[in-house]
């Protein structure tokens, strides 16, 4: 059962991770320039974890009968949820405030560099234990993302200071430390519950937290004037007024299905676990970036990008190598000779009294 919930959440974090960013960077291109709004977009989809919830409901209740009942969290889960919502808020900021400067493949690739953070507060906050493997995956995935601040102006888009790069270099890099933190601490809120988390209980969380971050994205909103300012935007978008509402309603729908997925993932898996599949579909992003947007593909990412891959590897065959050891600890391969050997002796043993007699 949880190896399916598993392998669910990880396609919505698969296909959110690499279809937020590319969406949300299709606005800026094309003459979006609204920080406070791409955040608002990142959590404003949180409507649609009704849709989950209302599917464990009737599952439940095509299990349990008319007696099935809506199952909600009490006090301390609700306001740890709205804690982290908050949090939530501000790193969808610094990641917009990031993407907006930065083109998306270098945005992927110092993403890369929140693994770092989040096995660092996971052992921490949930005493994450560590495999050789899992430590080389995390050393080589963070040297990847730090070759980018060689020479990093060299991918700078056309039009944009040095100024302006760097700052959204430094924000998305903030985005990073503080969603390696998030990540962990949705964990320990998990732990620390004074109820039994089922997955109905991990989409009211996500519900919550997405509720709380788009509160506090709207008050940025509303502070720079975006509401105002959108129909202006729409009438003066590259691709079409049509287009420009388009965009916005699939970024919405994209960052929900990154965010579904990623409070699964810890749910059925573990933060450390997410935050390596986060890891892996950044190269993908790239990809998806160079060919879509044609942008450069600087030496500095070729390194980043192939260090990466090798943190990959020598994380799931750590884990492999790890899974192969449970099963064959569990094996009572040692014991049937013995078993058999015991049983030999007990025949012979038979015998030999037999024969006296």
């Amino acid at each position: 059962m949880k190896r399916g919930l598993l392998l669910l959440n990880a396609i919505f974090l698969t296909v959110g991770g690499c279809g937020g960013p590319m969406v949300m960077r299709l606005y800026f291109l094309h003459g979006g320039n609204r920080v406070w709004l791409s955040s608002w977009l990142e959590t404003g989809g949180w409507p649609i974890s009704f849709i989950p919830l209302l599917v464990t409901y009737l599952n439940r209740r095509h299990k349990e009968g008319p007696a099935a009942k809506f199952i909600f969290m009490r006090g301390r889960l609700f306001f740890a949820s709205i804690l982290i919502g908050v949090l939530t808020g501000l790193d969808d900021y610094l990641y917009a405030y990031g993407l907006d400067r930065l083109p998306v493949s270098t945005s992927a690739l110092v993403i890369a560099s929140q693994l770092a953070f989040t096995a660092l507060f996971a052992f921490i906050l949930v005493k994450q234990k560590f495999t050789p493997y899992s430590i080389i995956a995390i050393v080589l995935l963070t040297v990847g993302a730090g070759t980018l601040a060689i020479h990093t102006s060299s991918d700078r888009p056309e039009g944009e200071s040095s100024k302006e790069y760097y700052m959204g270099f430094i924000m998305t890099v903030a985005a990073s430390v503080l969603y390696g933190f998030v990540l962990p601490l949705i964990e320990l809120t998990y732990k620390k519950a004074r109820q039994a988390i089922t997955y109905t209980l991990v989409l009211e969380i996500q519900l919550v937290m997405g509720f709380v971050a788009t509160v506090f994205c709207t008050v940025g909103m509303v502070i720079n004037k975006d509401f105002k300012a959108i129909p202006r935007e729409a009438r003066d978008f590259g691709l079409g007024e049509t287009k420009y509402y388009v965009v916005l309603v699939c970024s919405g729908i994209a960052w929900q299905g990154f965010f579904l997925g990623a409070i699964g993932v810890i749910f059925a898996g573990s933060s450390l676990l997410c935050g390596i599949i986060i890891a892996v579909i950044l190269p993908m992003t790239e990809i998806l970036a160079v060919i879509f947007y044609k942008e450069k593909f600087t030496p500095e990412k070729e390194v980043c990008l192939v260090l990466s891959l090798l943190g990959f590897i020598s994380y799931f065959y750590g884990e492999l190598k790890d899974d192969k050891a449970k099963s064959e600890a569990q094996t009572p391969e040692a014991e049937t000779p013995r078993a058999s050997s015991d049983i030999i002796t007990g025949m012979i043993a038979d015998a030999s009294t037999e024969c006296c007699a």
